[in-house]
């Protein structure tokens, strides 16, 4: 066990220089968002077309969020040579996010009655505003229901087709199918199929490395966009909606999920410090999927195993989002609310019913919560939520949208990131001595962070102590050695 963990512990010293502000990731995003605030107070039209900047960003990441998400799977899977050990972890992956969902949907309709924010609402939706809510209307009247979702979001219709159309969900059924047949060969041609693949993932961070430097550009555009399309006089209007929902969702990643993290034995507000440079560039860009390569990293030098990181995270951008269930069932009280009606509670807890499952899939992208809204009022149906109401409905939450997809978003990549960690410590998959050292001293992530992302000088022997897992621990026995010994102090 000694062994197996000095190598991280002797780089600690070189890991835990400094670096300056400047050279951080960070700063510059934090720059890029006072910047886009200010031009879209000053120069709101021009700032309206600088949204090109986000979405360039966002579209360049998901061109490499397939990739990694397969080869990262496949390494995490079959460099542990035990399929029950992996379905093990799957499974109370999969238990956890259930009850989380069920949280957040609760949670949403507690605060939806206690606060009511709809109660008394005289706005009345604009023209362009009913227009965007029919349209996401019509998207969200597509097929639902399980035999739907099984079809279309869950099973592959080709081998190619998910990385073309960048379905979460179905690229990672397509590497959990790859990394058992990797498993069932010989240890000899397995360890060869891993290094393989493995290399194939530093090329993909290389490329990510390269897109990163234009996060603190993206954070610029998206701001300035949202500053000049939604400023003060339009949020005011739906101002209670706003901060009841980021009430909420502040209470959620506080309270339930520093719970959660205290039973695991960490901080969750030593973990958002952790991953600060990441939530900053979700606010400026308003999609979790940004980061999701780099909680890969991060994580995993945080002492998660590569196998926890990789089946957690990646599940957890589609069946674990705490934030957008929390946005489900609020708005939906919104819509009932504002309409001048009441939902009876028997209502209340089939609608939430209903929304687990229909909250499974969603995506990280700004709009795509405002879709799966319009999808779970349909799915109801019945008096409550008539076509003309949930256009309605919809269309007078369209306009600040972005700005609780925001909330969403950094709520969903927090709870993604608490489950991971717990999920890895419920499984003896967490080095919990390396984890409390990085919470208490999160530079020493950088060297990882730099070799895969950039950001500043590297340097490849500390950070390559933590990432050759296939090199230097040629066996199963060997991975479970190094990782489930730490798990018993």
């Amino acid at each position: 066990m000694a062994e197996a963990t000095a190598p991280p512990q002797g780089a600690v010293p070189q890991a835990g220089r400094r670096k300056r502000v400047y050279t951080q990731l960070w700063f510059w995003v934090l720059v890029g968002i006072a910047a886009g605030i200010v031009v879209g107070l000053l120069a709101p039209g021009f700032a309206k077309q600088l949204k090109i900047f986000a979405d360039l960003f966002i579209q360049l990441i998901k061109v490499v969020i397939g990739p990694v998400i397969f080869c990262t799977v496949i390494v995490g899977i079959a460099s542990l040579g035990n399929l029950a050990r992996a379905g093990g972890l799957a499974l109370r992956a999969l238990g956890y996010f259930f009850v989380a969902t069920i949280i957040a949907l609760f949670l949403g309709l507690l605060a939806g009655n206690l606060i009511a924010p709809g109660s008394g609402f005289q706005g009345q939706p604009s023209q362009a505003q009913i227009d965007a809510a029919t349209k996401s209307v019509q998207t969200g009247g597509q097929e639902s229901g399980l035999a739907a979702f099984l079809q279309n979001e869950l099973f592959p219709t080709s081998f190619l087709q998910p990385f073309v159309d960048n379905k979460v969900l179905q690229v990672l059924v397509l590497a959990i199918l790859t990394a058992c047949s990797i498993s069932f060969l010989s240890t000899r041609m397995r360890e060869k199929a891993v290094a393989a693949i493995d290399g194939i993932a530093k090329v993909i961070f290389g490329i990510i490395k390269i897109i990163m430097w234009a996060a603190p550009l993206a954070a610029f555009g998206g701001m300035a966009f949202t500053v000049a399309a939604f400023g003060a006089s339009s949020l005011a209007n739906l101002g209670m909606l706003m901060l009841t929902f980021w009430g909420t969702c502040a209470f959620f990643v506080v309270v339930v999920l520093g719970t959660v993290s205290a039973w695991a034995g960490f901080n969750v507000l030593k973990l958002i410090r952790l991953i600060k440079d990441e939530l900053l560039i979700i606010l400026g860009t308003s999609s979790s999927e940004t980061v999701l390569p780099r909680f890969l990293t991060k994580l995993e030098s945080a002492g998660a195993s590569r196998q926890s990181v990789g089946l957690v995270i990646p599940t957890g951008y589609s069946f674990n989002l705490d934030g957008t269930c929390i946005y489900l069932t609020l708005g939906a009280l919104f819509i009932i609310q504002a309409g001048g009606e009441q939902l009876g509670i028997g209502a209340q807890i089939g609608l939430a019913t209903l929304m687990v499952l229909t909250s499974k899939g969603a995506a990280g992208v700004t709009g795509a919560g405002l879709v799966t809204l319009a999808a779970s009022l349909q799915a109801f149906g019945g008096e409550f939520f008539s076509p003309e109401a949930i256009a309605v409905g919809i269309a007078l939450i369209v306009g600040i949208d972005r700005v609780m997809s925001e909330g969403r978003a950094l709520t969903n990549a927090i709870g993604n990131c608490v489950a991971t960690l717990v999920i890895a410590k419920w499984s003896g998959e967490l080095d919990r001595e390396r984890l409390r050292a990085v919470l208490d001293d999160p530079s020493l992530v950088e060297p990882d962070m730099e070799l895969h992302h950039g950001g500043g000088p590297e340097e490849p022997t500390a950070a390559e102590g933590r990432h050759s897992a296939v090199p230097e621990q040629p066996t199963a026995e060997a991975a479970d050695g190094a990782r489930r010994e730490p798990a018993a102090h």
